[in-house]
């Protein structure tokens, strides 16, 4: 699936690997987001998608308001504060456990190879595949009407492979490191908000890209989708300690059940 003359990652210390994760390192230090155009062959991108329609019926629907910080807004802080913003969210979801064990997008998330590839480029130490049976990988799927509201991750980063995009719309849009573990940097946040461009940047959705992204620091959204076509994406979910789960709260919103 993976195209290995581009990304040499099975001898990740061979000289050609070493140039491929530093390139892919300076990026991520730089911008917070490590882009790999053509990751996955155009025809595995294809089986994916195929796996992903087949699957979509199956998908769970939320909807609803969000806050950039994922959490109840604190009322006390004045109206116009970060921290009150809520924004606008539609999306299905399909979970880990419906995704079946030979499907190709669920062989590359086992794979172990892929897993130190991405454990190189992070930087954060040994990673482990999340346990949890929902959540540890997950195909979002988004159509018209559809967006995900200004926010940040309450990890530090995200794995994601673009499959399928939209007509029109569904961009990921980011504000590189906007903030840092001792600066929340409210005024500039404030005012992305309030709809300022200035420190935006747009990564267009390109089947087959592999995107590894730091979003503890770097607010993002997807832009709103118009057209008929899905967009799919899949979300695949690692931590630097083993056994991590999602907490049940999180489980019913995201997947409307526990197990």
């Amino acid at each position: 699936m993976v195209d290995l003359e581009r990304y040499p990652i099975l001898d990740l210390e061979s000289a050609a690997a070493r140039r491929v994760i530093e390139a892919a390192r300076a990026q991520r230090r730089e911008s917070g987001a490590c882009e790999l155009p053509d990751f996955i062959r155009p025809e595995a991108v294809d089986r994916m998608i195929a796996d992903a329609v087949a699957l979509t019926p199956a998908a769970y629907r939320s909807t609803g308001v969000g806050s950039a910080y994922l959490e109840v807004p604190d009322f006390s802080l004045p109206a116009d504060h970060p921290r009150r913003v809520i924004g606008p969210y539609a999306t299905g979801v399909i979970a880990y456990d419906q995704c079946p064990p030979q499907s190709a997008l669920r062989r590359l998330y086992e794979w172990d190879v892929l897993m130190r590839f991405i454990e190189a480029i992070v930087e954060r130490g040994t990673l482990y595949r999340y346990a949890d049976p929902l959540g540890a990988l997950n195909i979002a799927v988004m159509g018209g009407g559809d967006e995900l509201q200004w926010h940040f991750d309450q990890t530090d980063f995200v794995v994601s492979l673009a499959l399928q995009s939209a007509v029109e719309g569904g961009d990921f849009e980011y504000a590189p490191l906007i903030r840092s573990a001792g600066d929340e940097n409210y005024d500039a946040v404030g005012d992305l908000l309030r709809g300022g461009r200035g420190r935006v940047a747009r990564l267009p959705m390109r089947p087959g890209t592999l995107l590894i992204f730091e979003g503890r620091n770097s607010i993002h959204r997807v832009s709103p989708i118009a057209g008929d076509a899905l967009r799919y994406v899949a979300l695949l979910a690692y931590d630097t300690k083993p056994g991590t789960t999602s907490t049940e709260l999180l489980r019913l919103s995201r997947y409307g059940r526990n197990g």
